[in-house]
């Protein structure tokens, strides 16, 4: 056979089972890629793992030695071993993935063509091709992406068939295939770092009670930036809100946040309701207006608050886990505002923000430093998960040493699986907390809702 040879991708495939397996994988919460970072316009694996395989494998209709019939039998072979490699639960199943590699190997005998993806973004397409026994070659312009594919696609594959370094990993396997050790380390470090931040900081954090009284897990806080009311007649900070609706759902009424105002203290408490009608923003195309009075508030009049360091933060709800799954909407109670409070005077990340009004809109109100895009609660729980990464950092290197892991010198980015490989970050980070290493954390400022989770 000579020319070119068309591909079951551009003749017929099982569309059904492809979506029907694609859409499964949004309700998959347990060891999917997704839940390592989050990440827009992610490719299922179903879609991509599909794909790739149909655009390797040969049509039938290519071969003038078969029938029509038995083209169309052949078709339906193929079709069914790529029915099974879409399932979720074949993901990692070696005979299915052996009877794909099998076809692709029967049409390229002498070795199948590298998979390019410039830009994978959360590296579903590198993934799959990796599944698929493919040389993959894949990279992204953005460093969360790149960074999302190195823990994904580049440094899995290092530690395969290698047993756990942690001395008393919580798993029950005795013999370790792909990369199932390094995972049980990542695993029993992260329960210790978890541990470790619930004892430290657990108290800033209290339960909410919920609508029935039961004390319920806050997984998210809600926040609005305030101004001074321009306006004398009030003169106090009121809040600045594109939106007061916290969650829609299909055909559901909406859950909102009510501003109640107290006129004569000047005052504004905030509930939690379901139904009736939102009321309408305080901010709209970067103007203002006073809750209280009415009185406009100019978007310049916000930006000059801000850089007098005059702007605040209000705490309007708190987000707990209900039952089984859902999420519950609390009011801000005194008690959670009061454990939000928290003086900071340790550490924090002091470098400048970009200088880029048209890209970046914080230093246009007076923020100038990265610490400014936070809460004060928010920086004592980022200097505690700092503090833990070291720590954990020298507990690894030590149990890797314990473990056989020889210390070569050679760091994971250039490649090393022995100790210093394993623990390549520690010095890094150590280096960031005395200054000598400017990373910036990285938050968004917004006229209106700021999420705070622990």
């Amino acid at each position: 056979m000579s020319g070119y040879r068309r591909k079951l991708i551009e003749v017929a495939l099982p569309l059904d089972a492809i979506n029907a397996a694609a859409s499964r994988e949004k309700s998959l919460r347990h060891g999917h890629p997704s839940t390592l970072h989050l990440w827009w316009a992610r490719r299922p694996l179903a879609a991509a793992r599909a794909v790739l395989w149909a655009s390797l494998v040969d049509d039938p209709s290519c071969d003038p030695s078969l029938s029509e019939a038995e083209q169309d039998r052949e078709r339906q072979r193929l079709f069914a071993i790529l029915e099974r490699l879409v399932l979720w639960e074949n993901s990692n199943n070696p005979d299915v993935l052996a009877e794909a590699r099998a076809e692709i190997e029967r049409c390229f005998p002498e070795g199948a063509p590298s998979v390019l993806d410039p830009f994978a973004g959360g590296g579903s397409i590198p993934l799959e091709a990796q599944r698929l026994g493919l040389e993959a070659l894949s990279g992204d312009l953005n460093p969360v992406a790149v960074l999302i594919q190195k823990a994904m696609l580049e440094i899995p594959p290092r530690f395969a068939g290698r047993a756990p370094v942690h001395p008393h990993p919580n798993s029950e396997l005795k013999v370790y295939e792909r990369a199932q050790g390094l995972a049980t380390d990542v695993e029993a470090y992260g329960q210790w770092m978890h541990e470790q931040a619930q004892r430290r900081i657990g108290h800033l954090y209290p339960d909410v009670d919920g609508p029935t009284g039961k004390k319920l897990t806050p997984v998210a806080w809600i926040w609005a930036r305030t101004v001074r009311s321009p306006d004398p007649s009030w003169g106090e900070h009121v809040p600045l809100i594109k939106s007061w609706v916290l969650s829609r759902k299909p055909k559901q009424p909406p859950t909102w946040v009510e501003p109640r105002i107290d006129h004569e203290a000047r005052r504004i408490d905030y509930a939690i309701r379901t139904d009736g009608k939102p009321p309408a923003p305080t901010v709209v195309r970067g103007q203002g207006r006073c809750l209280g009075t009415g009185a406009a508030i100019p978007v310049e009049y916000v930006r000059s608050e801000g850089r007098a360091c005059r702007l605040k933060a209000q705490l309007l709800a708190v987000v707990a886990l209900g039952e089984p799954r859902g999420k519950v909407f609390v009011a801000a109670s005194p008690e959670q505002v009061s454990a939000a409070e928290v003086d900071h005077s340790g550490w924090r990340p002091e470098s400048r923000l970009p200088d880029n009004s048209q890209a970046f809109g914080p230093p246009l109100y007076g923020m100038q430093e990265w610490w400014m895009l936070f809460t004060s609660r928010q920086l004592v729980a980022l200097t505690c998960f700092s503090d833990l990464l070291s720590e954990v950092w020298e507990q690894a290197r030590t149990d890797a040493l314990r473990a056989g892991f020889t210390a070569d010198g050679v760091r994971l980015r250039g490649g090393g699986v022995g100790r210093s490989g394993v623990c390549g970050c520690g010095s890094d980070l150590s280096r960031l907390r005395r200054g000598q290493v400017r990373r910036p954390l990285f938050n968004h400022l917004h006229l209106g809702y700021h999420r705070e989770s622990p």
